[in-house]
């Protein structure tokens, strides 16, 4: 089963944007839908919080305190998608500095619910 990681948009979690938090992202991963290509086990979800500068070691720390590394990296559905969008961040710039110091690849978005 593939391992995986998720990382979300923590103002989108936790404002009430329209996000109820990460139980889509889960189930989507649990039961291979959305963006998953078959059932996937997440290891670790980690939420972006403004204005992003601690996201990539952040997702370094979730990795070591696992000490499982994820086979893919997925940003949220809520991350990809937010309106507005981060003014601090695109996603396509996140995935760049992720993938960059992990070498990991990276998947945009995860679920397709309404």
């Amino acid at each position: 089963m593939e391992k995986v990681m998720i990382v979300g948009c923590g103002a989108y979690m936790d404002g009430g944007y329209g996000c109820p938090g990460e139980w889509r992202c889960l189930k989507a991963a649990a039961l291979g839908e959305g963006n998953y290509e078959n059932p996937s086990q997440a290891i670790s979800f980690v939420k972006c919080e403004c204005p992003g500068r601690a996201l990539v070691s952040n997702i370094g720390m979730a990795m070591k305190l696992s000490e499982i590394k994820p086979d893919k990296i997925y940003l949220s559905s809520c991350l990809v998608n937010a309106k507005p969008g981060c003014p601090y961040v695109t996603p396509d710039e996140m995935m760049e500095a992720i993938q960059a110091k992990f070498k990991i690849p990276m998947i945009k978005g995860t679920h397709d619910y309404h």
